[in-house]
């Protein structure tokens, strides 16, 4: 015979359960998150409850993520709304729509710095080195370009109508209908004497497919040495940057990098190589993958290193999607190069170290800089001239 149990023990039973399995949430939390995680909870909760006044809970959210990973002091380290996340991830995948250029903030506006070849953009006589002063009538404002920038984004198939400022200070208007955008990741021209300039403007997906595909012309075409220049280089994927280390590089460590667990991984290079005399032009904007190219090229073989002081970035990052739909970017590990040598803190510096006036930087950034006039890559034919012995 089973033995009834008061309602009233029941109830006691269930607020005791309750009781408990608050305390033991309380306990999970404070061991996950500490004092300051509860405390960030609570003020969320204090504002949804308590405050008075209208306000946008989305704006405060993500401006609260926003403040955090900004104070950790990490240049390298950011918080992306969902809309930056989709931006960011179009972008490394060298393949987008939209109107096929790539901006610079200025002064008068948003400076366009490159036009995709074949993409709408060119298509519609927009020019490096023109000012996006107005989009769809709206002028470009000073300080907070975002609007602008999302303006001209859009829909395949869709316009926007861009006034363009030139250097003489003309003005203009050019219709851009938005479409498919394919980012060409490196490229290369044959120079005087048979020497290669192999240029890599990333190393975002397809990078090193587009760098084996160079590297088999200029080869077929009879190079006798090879400049590669990533100035302006803002860097990439660790997978693309070791497969063009593998493909120019000999037999060995090629790169190292340690996760936050303190776990090492060091990428090696195929007995295949590039067997030409080489040189790297760097500058202060080649970030990341860059300048960790240049540094494993001089550091394997010797190469010179031309141009002016790379940035020293030595932290790797990993983006961490959240539930809001937005994302982290978090530095979350250290890399160095085979031989173990980090850049944090003091990047490369160029031996000969040759700097570019602002008109020249700005039409190299455009390109628009003449070899003739370019004398970074001046420099380094010098170099190789005295190395080939022509």
């Amino acid at each position: 015979m089973k033995k009834k149990i008061p309602l009233w023990g029941a109830l006691a039973a269930c607020v005791l359960c309750v009781l408990a399995g608050g305390l033991l949430v309380i306990g999970v939390l404070r061991l996950t998150l500490g004092a300051e995680g509860i405390a960030l909870l609570q003020t969320q909760a204090l504002i949804q409850t308590r405050f008075v006044g209208d306000y946008d809970p989305v704006e405060v959210h993500q401006a609260a993520e926003t403040a955090m990973v900004d104070a950790l002091g990490d240049r390298w380290s950011y918080y992306l709304t969902p809309q930056q996340l989709q931006q960011t991830a179009d972008t490394r995948n060298n393949s987008y729509v939209g109107v096929g250029i790539t901006i610079e903030d200025v002064e008068e506006g948003l400076l366009i710095t490159v036009v995709n070849p074949d993409g709408p953009a060119q298509k519609a006589g927009v020019l490096p080195g023109e000012i996006i002063t107005a989009v769809d009538g709206a002028p470009v404002p000073p300080g907070n370009r975002d609007e602008s920038i999302d303006a001209i984004r859009g829909e395949s198939g869709t316009s926007v109508v861009l006034e363009l400022l030139d250097e003489a200070g003309a003005r203009r208007e050019v219709t851009v209908t938005r479409g498919a955008v394919r980012v060409i990741s490196a490229r290369w021209e044959m120079l005087e004497d048979d020497v290669a300039l192999l240029t890599i403007a990333n190393f975002y997906t397809g990078a090193a497919d587009q760098a084996a595909r160079c590297l088999e012309e200029l080869r077929e075409a009879g190079a006798r040495a090879l400049v590669i220049d990533v100035r302006n280089d803002p860097g990439g994927y660790v997978t693309e940057l070791t497969d063009i280390l593998d493909q120019l590089l000999p037999e060995g460590d090629i790169f190292r990098i340690t996760s936050f667990t303190g776990h090492e991984k060091v990428y090696t290079s195929g007995p295949s190589c590039v067997d030409l005399p080489m040189a790297v032009l760097v500058n202060e904007n080649s970030y990341s993958a860059a300048e960790l190219l240049a540094a494993q090229i001089h550091e394997t073989t010797g190469a010179p290193l031309v141009g002016t002081r790379t940035t020293g970035k030595g932290y790797s990052q990993n983006l961490y999607r959240l539930r809001d739909g937005g994302a982290v970017n978090l530095s979350s590990a250290r890399y160095f190069t085979g031989g173990g040598t980090s850049l944090i803190g003091t990047g490369l510096v160029p031996d000969p170290y040759v700097g570019l006036n602002y008109y020249r930087q700005l039409d190299l950034l455009t390109g628009r800089l003449d070899h003739a006039k370019d004398g970074q890559l001046q420099a380094a034919l010098t170099v190789l001239d005295l190395e080939v012995g022509t």
